[in-house]
Formats: C-alpha cells, sequence, structure tokens
C-alpha cells in the first residue's frame, strides 16, 4: 500500500467542480418525497469558525444521506444579514453597513463551498436585501390587520453601549448584561411596537407536548419562559392606598400570611421612596432581584388580610417582580422556602396552615400541625390553624377560597410578555408606518408603497435613520398631508421568524412565500443549531408559524419537526473564541487537511448534541485514516486479487452486512460517531483481511463499495474520488445506499463471542508466559449448558439448581450439572442468552483467521463431542474453552 499522502486539494477542487458543473444538489420545486434539512442560517460576521462547521457538516451530513436513500431533499443556505454588529463595524471603518455585509458574505460563501456543503445556492437568500425585507413589511400589516400589533408606552430594556432596545429574551445572567456586548443593560420609558404571542401563549405552551422530536430541555425551556401559572386574584387593603391586587397559587395557605410584599418599582413603592429615605435608598442602591438572597425594608404601612382581617406589615422586597403576577404577594413563610427565609431575616412570624396528610387520615379529624420553624412545608396537605377551613385538603380549599372571597377570582398569568421589535438602530428592516401630522395618527403603509427601503447610511451617533432628514419626510396615505416615517427599525429575529418558508420559493415576487410549495414542504424535516436560540428564534418562529396557519392558509402549525441542538467545539475545554485567543481556523484545517479530514474528525469526536475537544492528533489521525483507505482501493484495482469464496470471505460478507445495517440505523437518529466508527471497524476488517490472504475479489469489492457509500455523507470529495477508482458510473452523492438485512441482536452476540474470545486467548497468552503458539484449540460448549442457561434466564423459581435437575438430559451429567448450576444461580441477575450451539461454532469457525493472524498459530475451532473432557469441562456458552500448546 503506498504511504503517499493523497492531494486532497485537488481531489476537492475537481470534485466540487464536478457538482456543481452537474447541479447535483438543485432541488426542484415539485417534489413526491420532501426532506426539509436545515441548519440556523448564521450572521455574516466574514469568517466561518469552528461552531459554524460543526453545525453545517451536520445538516449536510444528514442532507446527503436522505439523498443517497432517495428522498428529494431541500437543503438550502442564507444569510441572517440585518444587526448591529454590522452597523457598528461600518461605523468604525467609515464605510456602510451594506457593503461590509456582503463582503462578508461573499467570504463566508467563498468558505462553505470549500467545505464541500451540499447547497442548492440557487435559493440563497440575504435577509438584507429589499426583496426579503419587503416581506417583513407585509407580514407586519397584515398582524395589524388581525389585532396582533400594538403601540403602546412601555418600560424596556436599553443597552447604553448599542444604543437600542433589547427584549427581554436578550438580557443575559443575573447581572443583566447586553446579548451583543455583556453592558449592563438599563430600563428606559420608550414608546414602542409590538407584536402579540401573548395572545399565543396557551397554544404555544400546549404545543411543546406534541415536539417529541426536540430536546426535552428545549421543550422546558420554553415552557418555563411562557411561565403559565394558574391561580388566585385577591385584593388586600392597604392603609391610605385602598385595595391591591395580589396573585397567588396557593390560597389556601392565606391564613398562614404575616406580612404583605411589593415589588420595588411597584407604583406604591415608588411613591413611598419619594419620601421615605430608607424605601428610597433600598430601591436605588440594594434592591438585587438575582441575589442569593431575598432582601427588603419595611414600611410603616399594613396590609389587612381579608379572610381574617389582620393587619400584616407591609415590605418592599427584591423578591417580588413587577413583570410576575401583579408585583405584590402575601407572604407564607410556613410554606414557601424564600418567604421564610425572609420572614427568618426580618423576624417576621412563621405559621403553619398546612399539614402534610396522615397515611391513616380520616378525612374527619384535623392533622397536627408541622413544624416550620426551620423549614417551610411547601407540599399540598391538609389545613390547620385555619377557622372554618381547618380540616379541608389543600386543593378543596383554594376552590372554597377562592368562591368565599369576595375580591377573588381565578385567573391565569404567564411570564410570557408580547415582544417588542422596535430597535433604534439603521440597519434592520424600516417598520412600514409614518406618523401622519394632520391627525390620522400613526398609519400602516399599504402593500402598493412597499417595500420602504433604507436610505443611504449617515454615519452618526444613535439612530442614522433619525438623521435621514430627506428620507424620514413623507406624506399620510390615508390624507395626503405631510407625514414622518417611523425611524425604529424591527429587531432581526422577525427576519428569522419566517425565513424558511422564504426558501420554497426564494424568487417569487407576489407573495412571501408560494403557499402550495410550502405545504408541500412543511414542516422542516430536521433542523440543526445552537440550543442558545431555544426561547427567543425557536419560540418566535413557533408564534409566525401559528399565525399563519390562522391567517395565511398555511396548512402547519409547528416550524420544526425534529431539532437537534449542537454542542460546542472546545479547546482544552474552554469554547474557542477570539477573546480567548483559542480559536482554530477552518481554513488552516482545509488548507493541511483538507475538508474531509476537517468534516469527518468533528463527526466522529462526539455525539452532535455533545460539546468535544478539538485535537490536532484527533485530525492527523483522521487524515491517516482517509490516506489509508485510499491506498487499499488503490490496491485493489491495481492488484485485482482472486482469493477464495471461503469462511473467512463469509465472516468479512457478515460483517459488512452488519456494518451497512447498524451504520444505516445510526445515520437515522443523526448519531454519525456511531455510524462512522462503524465504518471505520470494517476498514480494519478488510485491511486484516487483505495482510491474512489474498481476498475474494466479489467480498473485498463489496466491502469497499459499501465503506465508500456509507462515508460519503460525511466525507463526499474523498468518497467521489474512491467511488470514480472503483469503476462505477455517476457520483457516489446520488448512488444507491447500500443494504443489508441482519438480526441485530444475532450481530451482538456474535461480535461479542469472538471478542471474548480473542481477548482470553491473549489473557491465556500473557498470564502463562507462552512466547510462540504453535496451535490453538477453542471448544464449544455441550448443548446441555446452553439449555440450562436459557432456564435459568427465563427462571423466576428460587430454587433454579432444583429447576434444572427436573430436565433429564441436565440431571444427566451429575457433578458437572450441579456445577454449571450453582454457578448459574450465583450470576443469575447478570445472565443473558448467547448464540445457540451450532451457530456459535460457526461464528467462531469463520473468525478463527482473526486468531491466527494476530497469534501466527492454527487455530482449530471444535464441537463439544469432538473434544478432550478435560478441555470441555471448562467450556460455557458464549465463552469456549481454550487449549494452547506452547512451541517451547
Amino acid at each position: 500500500m503506498s504511504d503517499a499522502e493523497y492531494d486532497h486539494a485537488a481531489v476537492e477542487r475537481r470534485w466540487q467542480e464536478a457538482w456543481d458543473e452537474a447541479e447535483v444538489y438543485r432541488t426542484p420545486d415539485d417534489v413526491e418525497d420532501p426532506t426539509y434539512v436545515l441548519g440556523m442560517y448564521p450572521y455574516p460576521s466574514g469568517k466561518l469558525h469552528m461552531g459554524h462547521v460543526r453545525n453545517y457538516t451536520i445538516t449536510d451530513a444528514y442532507a446527503r444521506y436522505r439523498r443517497l436513500r432517495g428522498d428529494d431533499v431541500l437543503h438550502p443556505m442564507g444569510w441572517d444579514a440585518f444587526g448591529l454588529p454590522a452597523e457598528n463595524a461600518a461605523k468604525e471603518r467609515d464605510t456602510n453597513p451594506r457593503d461590509w455585509t456582503f463582503d462578508c458574505i461573499e467570504t463566508m460563501r467563498d468558505q462553505m463551498e470549500s467545505m464541500g456543503f451540499g447547497y442548492d445556492w440557487e435559493r440563497e437568500i440575504a435577509t438584507c436585501t429589499p426583496d426579503y425585507y419587503e416581506w417583513n413589511q407585509w407580514l407586519f400589516s397584515r398582524f395589524h390587520e388581525e389585532g396582533l400589533v400594538d403601540r403602546r408606552d412601555a418600560e424596556v430594556n436599553w443597552c447604553p453601549h448599542c444604543e437600542t432596545v433589547l427584549a427581554d429574551e436578550q438580557v443575559e445572567g443575573e447581572a443583566e448584561l447586553c446579548w451583543r456586548c455583556d453592558t449592563p443593560v438599563e430600563q428606559r420609558e420608550l414608546e414602542q411596537w409590538f407584536l402579540k404571542i401573548t395572545e399565543y401563549a396557551d397554544e404555544l405552551l400546549e404545543d411543546i407536548d406534541d415536539l417529541e422530536g426536540w430536546p426535552n430541555s428545549v421543550r422546558q425551556m420554553q415552557r418555563n419562559w411562557i411561565g403559565r401559572q394558574e391561580g388566585t386574584e385577591l385584593e388586600f387593603s392597604i392603609d391610605g392606598y385602598g385595595s391591591v391586587e395580589a396573585f397567588t397559587t396557593r390560597v389556601d395557605t392565606i391564613h398562614g400570611a404575616t406580612f404583605f410584599a411589593l415589588a420595588p418599582d411597584h407604583p406604591i413603592s415608588e411613591e413611598l421612596a419619594e419620601t421615605d429615605e430608607d424605601v428610597r435608598r433600598f430601591i436605588e442602591e440594594e434592591a438585587d432581584p438575582e441575589g442569593d438572597e431575598p432582601n427588603g425594608v419595611a414600611t410603616d404601612l399594613t396590609a389587612t388580610n381579608p379572610v381574617t382581617g389582620e393587619e400584616i406589615p407591609v415590605y418592599v422586597a427584591d423578591f417580588v417582580l413587577s413583570d410576575v403576577g401583579t408585583g405584590a404577594l402575601m407572604a407564607v413563610p410556613g410554606h414557601d422556602e424564600r418567604d421564610h427565609a425572609f420572614a427568618t431575616k426580618m423576624d417576621e412570624e412563621i405559621v403553619p396552615v398546612v399539614a402534610p396528610e396522615p397515611e391513616d387520615w380520616d378525612g374527619e379529624t384535623v392533622p397536627e400541625a408541622p413544624d416550620v420553624s426551620e423549614e417551610a412545608y411547601t407540599e399540598d396537605g391538609v389545613l390547620v390553624n385555619s377557622g372554618e377551613y381547618s380540616g379541608l385538603e389543600s386543593d378543596v380549599a383554594r376552590e372554597r377560597l377562592t368562591d368565599e372571597i369576595d375580591t377573588a377570582e381565578w385567573t391565569t398569568q404567564y411570564q410570557l410578555r408580547d415582544w417588542g421589535i422596535s430597535r433604534q438602530r439603521y440597519w434592520g428592516t424600516p417598520i412600514p408606518v409614518v406618523h401622519c401630522h394632520d391627525g390620522c395618527g400613526s398609519v400602516v403603509l399599504p402593500e402598493e408603497d412597499l417595500p420602504v427601503e433604507l436610505p443611504e447610511f449617515i454615519n452618526t451617533t444613535g439612530n442614522p435613520l433619525d438623521a435621514a432628514e430627506e428620507w424620514k419626510e413623507t406624506t399620510c396615505p390615508d390624507c395626503g398631508g405631510d407625514a414622518t416615517r417611523e425611524t425604529d427599525t424591527m429587531d432581526t429575529f422577525v427576519d428569522s421568524s419566517w425565513y424558511f418558508l422564504r426558501y420554497v420559493s426564494p424568487d417569487l415576487a407576489e407573495a412571501p412565500f408560494d403557499l402550495e410549495r410550502a405545504n408541500d414542504w412543511m414542516p422542516v424535516d430536521q433542523y440543526v443549531g445552537g440550543i442558545e436560540h431555544a426561547v427567543m428564534h425557536l419560540l418566535y418562529s413557533r408564534f409566525f408559524t401559528k399565525v399563519l396557519a390562522d391567517h395565511e392558509g398555511l396548512e402547519h402549525r409547528e416550524p420544526f419537526a425534529n431539532l437537534l441542538a449542537q454542542g460546542m467545539v472546545q479547546l482544552e475545554g474552554e469554547k474557542m473564541s477570539k477573546s480567548k485567543g483559542n480559536v482554530v481556523s477552518p481554513q488552516r484545517i482545509v488548507e493541511e487537511y483538507g475538508a474531509d479530514t476537517a468534516r469527518l474528525f468533528m463527526m466522529q469526536a462526539a455525539q452532535p448534541e455533545r460539546d468535544f475537544d478539538w485535537s490536532e492528533e484527533g485530525v492527523r489521525s483522521t487524515y491517516a485514516f482517509l490516506n489509508r483507505l485510499k491506498g487499499m482501493v488503490e490496491d485493489y484495482t491495481t492488484n485485482e486479487p482472486n482469493g477464495k469464496d471461503d469462511a473467512v470471505a463469509s465472516y468479512v460478507d457478515g460483517e459488512i452486512d452488519a456494518t451497512v445495517a447498524i451504520a444505516t440505523e445510526k445515520y437515522d437518529e443523526l448519531t454519525f460517531n456511531r455510524a462512522l466508527r462503524q465504518t471505520q471497524d470494517l476498514v480494519r476488517t478488510l485491511r486484516q483481511y487483505a495482510d491474512y490472504a489474498e481476498p475474494h475479489a466479489t467480498t473485498y469489492e463489496r466491502g469497499l463499495s459499501a465503506v465508500v457509500r456509507l462515508l460519503a455523507p460525511v466525507a463526499p470529495h474523498i468518497a467521489e474520488e474512491l467511488y470514480d477508482e472503483l469503476g462505477y458510473d455517476g457520483f457516489a452523492a446520488a448512488a444507491e445506499w447500500p443494504t443489508a438485512e441482519v438480526d441485530r441482536d444475532h450481530v451482538r452476540k456474535r461480535r461479542q463471542l469472538v471478542e471474548n474470545t480473542r481477548e482470553d486467548v491473549r489473557d491465556i497468552v500473557d498470564v502463562a508466559g507462552i512466547e510462540d503458539p504453535t496451535e490453538i484449540d477453542v471448544v464449544v460448549a455441550p448443548d446441555w449448558k446452553y439449555d440450562a442457561l436459557e432456564i435459568a434466564v427465563e427462571s423466576d423459581a428460587d430454587n433454579l439448581i432444583g429447576e434444572l435437575m427436573g430436565e433429564d438430559h441436565i440431571r444427566e451429567q451429575g457433578d458437572a450439572a450441579a456445577d454449571y448450576g450453582q454457578d448459574l444461580q450465583a450470576e443469575r441477575e447478570a445472565l443473558s442468552t448467547t448464540l445457540e450451539p451450532e451457530a456459535e461454532y460457526d461464528a467462531l469457525e469463520s473468525a478463527a483467521w482473526l486468531l491466527e493472524r494476530e497469534f501466527e498459530a492454527p487455530v482449530n475451532v471444535r464441537r463439544a463431542e469432538e473434544a478432550d473432557e478435560s478441555v470441555l469441562k471448562n467450556a460455557e456458552p458464549g465463552r469456549p474453552a481454550i487449549e494452547i500448546e506452547d512451541g517451547d
């Protein structure tokens, strides 16, 4: 075999050009068996990083696999091309965001093509082009028509560095930092445009259960973000302020409310801060909603419990949030951990009012109150110390109290808030609204006035659109009078909330997408991207899809059938980042080792969902593997082997079938690393076969052909090269996927048998110090032991040995049967069936060459009746007896 490295650059260039010329990856509009595979489109930052390469290798491998299985595959690529980073980069370089963005797109497209990603580039989109963002504006208008757009004053998250509003989902961590620049976020009051995602809160929450192809972690993150709570809203009276609404999910604990708490930004708290220095200082300097411990300040106010009439102290506390519930709550320290911690700190009373239900409770008596001095009891139970409600179970008490308290009513609260889409920046979709000077108010532009295109970029502080005076001044479409354009642009998550629909008809000029094609292709069969988008992008996309289903005739209410959240690429345990200086350049890897090496290494290193460490040693090892494989194919095509169709060939044929079957299953599951491990093991078997004897040509060629096609999704260039060298017509990218029907359980047992036997031989040689084995006997166990094992596996009898001895042919074995029965009894919990005796013999006979090759000694596989009793007594099912003659 040649040791020369193959010219990966020439191979990759040759096949990329051939694919382009033959339009291998073009997707027809009308298809019979559609499969939609999509990776989250990237922001065009200028260079691919290893996270990009991994993400898009996953989708490319799966798209290629489905194409090889005969599917019509839609696998497009586009660019999330609007956004503040391009605007900031343009300001720093005194250019404009459009030129900067398209320069970055060109660079990244070239890099993607060098990786061999099989995209249909005819469907490429860039969200910063008017023919795309026109439809953002059209959708805004449609949402407005359906009552799903609102403009109102709101307290918003403001990034002083980026000088723009951020959605709640774009504020990260306990320190509340901007997701783009890590600047602490401030609160400001601004007039904003909102999309009413809360109108779909219930459906968004309930349909999560149907997303069975999504990771449980992502589904739970969405549930938590929507944050639906069902409970009771009721009024407490505060002297001087009247009735104050509070929300609780545990109104059954109301008799244990020992203080009342207000959020720092509750209107009463803010009014108190004007005259109470302690409250002002707490609100402005001390309140920390993300702190480890609840904190607060006492006021001179008291609140009246609507059930007991008791006056309880009022606190301003940072663990109360204005956007959760009503911003005011009754605190029950006996039955809430956070309230308990605060009450302990403030020396407030802690009263138990719910007790665990006793095991023998008769439903009539009131159980003893629990001790809650050290720890709150937070479960449901039976009410105690609750007046006429004592003795009721928690759920019954909640219903009665809600019905009987005059001001109480059942209600549902959500953490989810409407989606504020206004952004004070230039590089985004202009909101299609004008503000009339003559009394029409804010007017949404009609379809014939779309798109509203961005003016020339003005390099200024703040929002450049505010400085575009000529662009801003316009006329009102309703009255014809003077008007000013809206200068806010849309959050870029609007772009990505429907981009997957644009790919089905990217050049359509009459609508955002062709409805018939969208209904054929949607939902996306396999979507791949980072888990950091679990809340924002994925939730917004679900919202848009549901609105389009309700109002535009889309037949699907969920955008993505299956979701894979890929793990990170790390270096020495840390995420790669420019700031840490630990970035590995994909371009360098492609130049030194080739795209196939990078792709194969990444896909074999770990399951797609897992993080993994980049390893130069692993890259070199992968490159060496591809070189060895190419050498094997060259040797085969040059030397044309003419070996026998014997037991060895039979073993190899069996391994080919097993590899194809298992690797196919793993490709279906997207566990590419396991599919590739199977493929590499088959390559190793084929090499051993060729080293041991002249291979049978049909078997060896079949094995190489299977390997090439199994590698084609992940290492497509070298697969094409080897497919061509093997003499096949057409492209490996369009070949038929290899098939094999095998019994997976039989394969597992056979492989385990062979590997255990080889390991046992090694152990005997090592322990006995045998330096020159001259002959190896491998003896299969007698039939009665297989029968005994099967009985032991299936039996639930307490006396296993007695059950075994009930079988005449086993009892006849005397002491041997008794000894084996004791062994089975001792290992009973770990027992499993093995191959049948004849199947075990056949498997060992066909694999004997592996032992002969490894130990350079003849191997005799013997049935039980052919062996000496002294050897046979050690043979067990799945663990044949072994005798080795030492030449020394």
